[in-house]
């Protein structure tokens, strides 16, 4: 049965909604933060990178965009242009984050 192992894939570990934000600069580098640090930064630095490349590519077509909501079903991201970079909020939807168990 040890040989089951090598064809079992790890389960991915679940994370916590973030709440917080942060500001990236031109290059999508990550400035400063209040997400937790349980976030994983690879995630952090790629929703960086695609709001960026958004805000260049509306620019690119002449479309004026100064803020940008993403609503997922569970997650709300909104994100202002700064000079070329950006900050970004993360929210939990209100209407499904999980209940305070008391």
């Amino acid at each position: 049965m040890d040989f089951l192992r090598f064809f079992s894939k790890p389960t991915p570990a679940l994370l916590r909604l973030p709440s917080g934000s942060f500001t990236a600069d031109r290059a999508g580098r990550v400035l400063t933060g209040t997400l937790p640090s349980s976030f994983p930064p690879e995630l952090v630095s790629e929703i960086a990178k695609e709001v960026l490349a958004t805000f260049r590519e509306a620019a690119a077509a002449q479309l004026p965009l100064s803020e940008l909501i993403i609503d997922y079903t569970s997650l709300k991201i909104t994100a202002r242009e700064m000079r070329g970079g950006a900050m970004v909020f993360l929210a939990p939807n209100a209407h499904y984050a999980p209940a305070n168990p008391s």
